[in-house]
């Protein structure tokens, strides 16, 4: 599957769902970039505390699972919220 960079002006390309999306500017793609960093470093954190490699997809432990699955619904929340 190809894939577009997320801050890419073409990152409509691969989205069924959103057909038109206005331009960012490049302040705004910085920012884009910045949020999904912080989230990565965040995922990257609980990761370690669960002493499990990131490439591990499902945490055994519940509360570092619904942690991720926040900083990942925070850093989309963040990004719609520059995007949009």
């Amino acid at each position: 599957m190809a894939t577009v960079e997320s801050t890419s002006d073409k990152r409509t390309a691969n989205n069924g769902v959103r057909h038109q999306s206005r331009l960012l500017t490049e302040d705004e793609k910085a920012l884009v970039t910045r949020i999904k960093d912080a989230g990565a470093t965040f995922i990257q954190l609980i990761h370690e505390i669960a002493e499990v490699p990131p490439s591990v997809e499902k945490l055994d432990d519940r509360d570092l699972e619904l942690t991720r699955t926040h900083v990942e619904d925070a850093v989309m929340r963040a990004v719609r919220a520059v995007t949009t």
